[in-house]
């Protein structure tokens, strides 16, 4: 099949879009602590959607894995559970640096990492990209992209100096620029690691494609051992916090004690969550749930009726929608021809715009001010032209 970077670029801003969605049905979850709507939107996220969707369309899903290599198996799974150590440590980046610093510099060291990472490690990046025309085209998408993540970063900036002194205390109580950078630089290069594994998942794609799976589908059985990684770090963490918060029995009774928790970044590792929060109300980077508090909780408990049902359906909606980001990410990577590693920059663009235009309509930037304003829409502006310009190198690619 003739790679088509148009359409490549069409389906990563889809994977972008459902990126960019995922959190919004976890907004219909009543009464359920982070951790335990985070986890049963999980198992659809890293384990039923990808084993699933991989046996519908693929060929031999069972066989192809066993036949990989495994020392395939083993970094392609070991990259997942780094991409989740990643995604954990997000939230004290937000801690330490506060939600838009935090957010400009993870990002965009996980864009910077991801994307040019892999063609370095296969000593293809003097030759491949600063050696042609294509490739130095790529490479410029490539800085406007981070130009754009820098800019969104300073629109929050401009936003955050709209909170009152209370609002900006409390979001970034213990600002620390050694300890917030040091950790900001862990969750960048570790979030990375998803681009990593799905690198050292081509002998398994290899496989697949033997075994008469569609080129457009050959990502999915690396997704698969990918996402196990990272459903065992996810899963460690929420067990942790179910059993430290008493919080495990949430999974199966339709009664819970009510102590009206804030979920706070510190407890997620979704940069949309973290977004989530920012724009609630209250705002408190020291959850029960990870610093004990000094003394007995005052808060009166009270048994609510939880809609377990409907908890259920809305997270396993939005465990689907997240999955559907690299569902879409493998497809359009496969159009990318030779260039495939910018297709990690593409991700990460698409879904900055798009959990931003969701921001943006759900109004959490209402109010923030004519600088913020102009600042995010430029940074939209670059971040889609970013996109373009990617998508140009790779037909240039084409034509040599």
């Amino acid at each position: 099949m003739t790679p088509n970077p148009a359409l490549g670029v069409f389906l990563h801003w889809l994977g972008g879009l459902a990126s960019g969605s995922f959190y919004v049905p976890y907004r219909g979850v009543k009464h359920w602590a982070w951790e335990t709507f985070w986890l049963a939107g999980g198992v659809f996220s890293w384990i039923i959607a990808p084993w699933l969707l991989g046996l519908l369309i693929t060929k031999d899903l069972g066989a192809v894995l066993s036949e990989s290599p495994k020392i395939t198996l083993f970094w392609t799974f070991f990259f997942g559970l780094l991409w989740g150590i990643g995604g954990l440590t997000f939230g004290l980046t937000m801690r330490y640096l506060g939600l838009s610093l935090g957010m400009a510099v993870v990002l965009g060291l996980c864009a910077a990492f991801g994307t040019l990472m892999p063609p370095i490690f296969r000593g293809e990046f003097m030759t491949q990209v600063l050696g042609t025309n294509s490739g130095r085209v790529i490479l410029l998408g490539i800085v406007v992209c981070l130009v754009g993540i820098a800019l969104a970063g300073l629109a929050g900036v401009y936003k955050e100096r709209t909170m009152s002194p209370e609002q900006q205390k409390a979001a970034i109580n213990e600002f620390n620029l050694k300890k917030g950078v040091a950790v900001a630089t862990l969750s960048g290069v570790m979030s990375a690691c998803f681009a990593y594994g799905l690198a050292a998942g081509d002998p398994i794609k290899s496989l697949t494609l033997k075994h008469g799976t569609p080129v457009l589908w050959q990502g999915l059985p690396v997704l698969v051992v990918i996402l196990i990684g990272g459903f065992t770090t996810n899963f460690i963490w929420c067990v942790i916090l179910n059993i430290r918060n008493k919080t495990g029995y949430q999974y199966f009774r339709s009664q819970s004690r009510s102590l009206d928790p804030v979920e706070t970044a510190l407890d997620t590792p979704s940069r949309q969550v973290v977004e989530h929060v920012h724009s609630s109300i209250k705002v408190d980077f020291e959850p029960r749930s990870v610093i004990p508090a000094a003394e007995p909780p005052t808060t009166k408990q009270h048994l609510v009726r939880v809609p377990m049902l409907a908890n259920y359906l809305f997270c396993a909606l939005a465990g689907t929608t997240w999955y559907f980001q690299f569902f879409f990410y493998t497809m359009g990577e496969t159009q990318m021809g030779r260039y495939k590693f910018s297709s990690w920059t593409l991700h990460m663009a698409s879904i900055i715009i798009f959990s931003s235009l969701w921001g943006i309509s759900l109004k959490e930037w209402k109010g923030a001010g004519v600088r913020a304003g102009w600042c995010l829409f430029f940074a939209l502006a670059l971040l889609i032209g970013s996109t373009a310009i990617v998508g140009y190198g790779n037909y240039l690619a084409l034509l040599h």
